[in-house]
Order: C-alpha cells, then sequence, then structure tokens
C-alpha cells in the first residue's frame, strides 16, 4: 500500500499550482516576464495529473532495489529506448539548437552532430557489455575487477559532479523558461520543478522516471515534427525554398550556409567534438538507463532506437531553426521594438515558431512541452545521482555490500529529498549568474573521468585499480581547472582581462591526460593486486560478451 504521506504530497502539490496562477511580482533580470499563459499552465497541470497518477502506480510495484534502481529490469529496448530520448533531448536541445541555428544558420548543427555521434560509440562499445557487467550503475561495470572502494568512490564523486552541475543548469533554466512562457515568478517555478521531481523519484523510482520520459518524448516529437510541416508547408515542401527564404531575410546573407562562426579554430572545434561524443558515453543518467532492460540484446535495441529517434528530433530543430528566421525575423509581432531582435532572445526561436504556425493554443501545448521536458531530464538526473550516494558510497563502500535492500532503498530516497532540495537552493542562488558553461563542464567532466575508466575497464587487460582512480582523478581535476582558467569562467564571469587557459573547451587536454595518466600508472604498477586484476580480466570478458551471471550480484 501506499503511504499516506505520498497522498497528501500530491495533493498539496494540485492544490498549490493553481494559487501560483495569481504571482504578479516583478521579475529582475535580463528576462521579459510575459503575461500570465493560461492555456499552457491548463495543459502542464493535465501533463503533471497524468504522470503523478504513473507514480502513483509506480510506487505501488517499486518495492525492491531492483525496482527502484532498474524498474525491475521490465522495460523492452522500444520503450527504453523513448525513454533515453526523453531524457536526452532536454530544453538545451529544443530551444538551444533551434536558437543557434537561428542565430548561426548552418553552424548551430555543430551540437546537434556532436550529441548524435555520441550513440553509435555507445552501441558499439558500452551497451551490451555494460548491461551484462553491471547491476544498477555504471560503477558495477568498473569495479567488476577493480577495488570497489576507490573505484566506487570515484564513480561517485564523477556521478555527482555531473549531476549537480547539470541540476543547476536544469533548474535556472526551468526559472527563466517559465518567466518567459507562463508567466509565472522565477522561484515558483523552481520550487515546483523541485518538488515534483522529488515526488516521481521518490516513491515511483524508476519506473515513474521511465514514463514521465516517454510521455514527454512522445509529446515533444510530436510537437515538433508538427512544427517542422507547418514550416515545410508553407516552402512548398523544398529545402532549397527554405534555405533561400532564409538568406534573404537574414543579417548575415549567404553566410548562414557556411561553418566556422561558432567555433573558429581546430582545436576548440576537436575538444568539443570530443565533449560531446564521448561526454554522452559517460552520462551517469543515460548509462543507468541500459540496467532497465532484461538482456544485452534489448539494451542495444534501446540503443538503435534512441539514435533514430534523438537523429530525427535534431534534424526537425534545423527545421525549426531555419524556419524561424524565415517567419520571425521580419515579422513585427515577434520582435522586440526596442533592440529589433527577437522577442526573449534567440532560444525563444521556436516558441514564437510555434505560434506563427499554430496559434495561441499550439503555443501553449509547446510551452508545456518545455517545462515538461525539464522535469524528464532532472528526474532522470536526479536518480542517478541518488543511486551514487545510496548503491556506490552507501551500500557498497560503507557497508560492504552487507545491507538489506530496505535500508538501501530508504537511504536512495533520503538522498533523492536532499538532492532536490539542493537544486531548489541552487536554482535560487544561481538565477543571476551565466549558467551555460556548467552543462559543457559536465559533459568533459563525464568525458574525462566516467568514459575512460568505463571504457579501459572493459577493453584493456592491464587497467589497475591504481591507475583508473588516480588517471580518473586527474582527468577530473585537469577538467574544473581549465574551465575555471578558461575564457568562459576567469574573463566572463570573474571579468579578468586575459584567460590563463586559452579555450573555452578543455576536453581535448582533460581527456588525453586522463587516458596517459591511466596507462602510465598502470604499467607501472607491478603490485600483487594488480596482478590479480589482470588475472580476472578473462572471467570479466566472457561475462560481458555472454551475460552469463549477470542476473545475480556483482562479486568482487
Amino acid at each position: 500500500m501506499i503511504r499516506p504521506s505520498f497522498r497528501l504530497l500530491c495533493i498539496a502539490v494540485m492544490l498549490f499550482m493553481p494559487a501560483i496562477l495569481f504571482a504578479a511580482d516583478a521579475i529582475q533580470g535580463e528576462v521579459t516576464r510575459q503575461p500570465v499563459n493560461v492555456t499552457a499552465i491548463t495543459m502542464f497541470l493535465i501533463f503533471v495529473t497524468g504522470t503523478l497518477g504513473i507514480t502513483y502506480w509506480a510506487a505501488k510495484r517499486t518495492k525492491s532495489t531492483k525496482d527502484f534502481y532498474a524498474a525491475g529490469g521490465s522495460i523492452t529496448g522500444f520503450q527504453n529506448g523513448l525513454a533515453i530520448a526523453g531524457d536526452y533531448m532536454s530544453a538545451a536541445s529544443f530551444l538551444g539548437i533551434s536558437g543557434l541555428v537561428f542565430a548561426s544558420g548552418f553552424d548551430g548543427l555543430i551540437y546537434s552532430i556532436g550529441f548524435l555521434v555520441g550513440w553509435p560509440i555507445i552501441l558499439f562499445l558500452l551497451a551490451e557489455r555494460l548491461r551484462n557487467l553491471g547491476k544498477y550503475t555504471f560503477a558495477d561495470a568498473v569495479s567488476y575487477r577493480l577495488k570497489p572502494l576507490p573505484i566506487r568512490s570515484l564513480s561517485a564523486c564523477g556521478t555527482l559532479t555531473v549531476v549537480l552541475l547539470y541540476l543547476i543548469a536544469q533548474m535556472v533554466g526551468a526559472g527563466k523558461l517559465i518567466q518567459i512562457l507562463f508567466g509565472l515568478e522565477y522561484h515558483y517555478a523552481v520550487v515546483i520543478v523541485g518538488i515534483l521531481m522529488i515526488l516521481y523519484v521518490t516513491f515511483g523510482g524508476m519506473l515513474a522516471t521511465t514514463w514521465v520520459q516517454i510521455i514527454k518524448a512522445v509529446l515533444l516529437l510530436c510537437g515538433a515534427s508538427f512544427m517542422a510541416i507547418a514550416v515545410m508547408n508553407q516552402m512548398d515542401f523544398s529545402f532549397e525554398t527554405l534555405f533561400v527564404r532564409a538568406v534573404d531575410v537574414h543579417d548575415r546573407g549567404i553566410d548562414i550556409m557556411s561553418p566556422g562562426g561558432l567555433v573558429s579554430d581546430p582545436v576548440s572545434a576537436i575538444s568539443l567534438g570530443m565533449a560531446l561524443m564521448f561526454g554522452t558515453a559517460g552520462l551517469p543518467h543515460i548509462l543507468m538507463r541500459f540496467f532497465t532492460v532484461p538482456d544485452a540484446q534489448e539494451a542495444r535495441k534501446s540503443v538503435i532506437f534512441a539514435t533514430g529517434f534523438i537523429g530525427y528530433f535534431y534534424i526537425l530543430t534545423f527545421i525549426i531553426g531555419f524556419g524561424a528566421i524565415v517567419l520571425l525575423v521580419n515579422n513585427p509581432e515577434f520582435l522586440d521594438p526596442a533592440t529589433g531582435g527577437i522577442l526573449g532572445g534567440n532560444n525563444m526561436a521556436a516558441i514564437h515558431l510555434s505560434n506563427a504556425v499554430g496559434g495561441e493554443m499550439f503555443l501553449g501545448f509547446i510551452s508545456a512541452v518545455a517545462f515538461a521536458t525539464i522535469l524528464a531530464v532532472v528526474s532522470g538526473l536526479t536518480l542517478s545521482g541518488a543511486s551514487a550516494i545510496s548503491h556506490d558510497l552507501y551500500a557498497s563502500v560503507l557497508r560492504h555490500g552487507k545491507v538489506q535492500e530496505g535500508d538501501e532503498i530508504r537511504v536512495s530516497r533520503i538522498a533523492t529529498i536532499a538532492l532536490g532540495i539542493a537544486a531548489i537552493f541552487l536554482g535560487i542562488v544561481f538565477e543571476e549568474q551565466n549558467v551555460a558553461y556548467m552543462v559543457g563542464l559536465a559533459f568533459a567532466i563525464a568525458a574525462s573521468v566516467n568514459f575512460p575508466v568505463l571504457f579501459l575497464s572493459m577493453f584493456w587487460q592491464k587497467l589497475t585499480t591504481r591507475g583508473a582512480f588516480y588517471g580518473g582523478s586527474l582527468g577530473l581535476i585537469t577538467a574544473v581547472l581549465c574551465m575555471i582558467l578558461g575564457p568562459t569562467i576567469w574573463v566572463d564571469i570573474l571579468g579578468n582581462a586575459e584567460a590563463i587557459f586559452p579555450y573555452k573547451h578543455p576536453a581535448l587536454f582533460s581527456m588525453s591526460a586522463a587516458f596517459i595518466s591511466i596507462f602510465i600508472l598502470s604499467k607501472l604498477d607491478n603490485s600483487e593486486s594488480a596482478r590479480k586484476e589482470a588475472l580476472a580480466f578473462e572471467d570479466q570478458y566472457v561475462r560481458s560478451q555472454t551475460g552469463l551471471g549477470s542476473e545475480g550480484s556483482v562479486q568482487h
């Protein structure tokens, strides 16, 4: 039976939300608050009501740690592919990439391509082996033959760093987005996202989170498809017409069809590409999803479906971006009279385009979907952070695997509530800060800590605990230091005249530092434990290829 406290929380949220419609205090900062969008709020309340119902249903089926962390391994490849797409297609992807295409044209695709190329890496290198070796988190696979205490500690640090950076960016983005879309107070938006995130994860675990992500993915794909079709309908379904008209009205003219505007030097381009590609393969909330399927075959299907959905989505954002150029640039309804630019900034291009092609009703739908997008992403992030605390740190490091399932689930729920409160607090604290760099830093850390250790643990027999721990730690430190000393933080945020580290994207250097140091330290490690870890590789290899024993607990 579900606890009475859950019913009370659900009732409180549903009573609380209509009250925020009447918030009317002025918003400080650069974001221009819009009138209250009743249609958008109504549609969002319908989404919330439905997903809270799913959470109630999932809570009754969440009995064990496998249910909480991995939805009991009952998710099909198709469902998991949709959920991964829902987890990955964030508001930054939808609004940010279409905004980049709107502002820079062809160059805006660099992020789409980088994000998408990461998926074949996961498909061919990681998905099957990860599912066969792991149990609930990617640290299970990494520590299969390595010492669990240092490896799980490093993995948990990498996971929590990525999760917190991502959560801050998402929470601040939620507040700013809702100011523009719904006309609501920033602090209300942050609190609502935090409360709903806590409800989904605490009571429904992975099962509720999965279905929230699936529903959101379907809504987003349908909405983006309608926008793209509506745009192409006005272009007689001719891409040539779309591009010619965009070149005619854009202030950069033919230059929007040329590359090189966003990333001008080869080092930055390579570094950014490495962060997007290998960072995707190291994101803990994405890797965690492969444990929700029953076997390695379904894990492979998950990646195939996810790649298809995400690739299709990025094609849509390309059309939406160019469509926004054609339909918005010379339309005074969507322009700021003071600056001549688009109302709310370039990231609002997709939102204004929805109004241009579908009217107020469709605008309300897309606005609600954008908010639902944030909810789905932060739920997945919070669950991966909670699992790192409860499964990797508490159950495996502190209790050495000797822990009751009920105790571990209780720690997970406490960690979820703590992460939710921290996300709300940090979202409010960082309200006036530029947090765009945090997503880039999260990808750089995932590429420099999680991916090298995970990849080498699966494919290199000579990897040792000493090499993985110190090399991974060096990758983490290098990524953070390069970002702090680089142009984004050292100059743009701290106000110094010149950056100590000259590049905005540190992945090329931090990934290299991680791989090189892991290799050297492992080769120099001649200890008895290193010899045993090398001998254990054969057993790991057989299991990673066949899945023999993968349904049981991971033994060390």
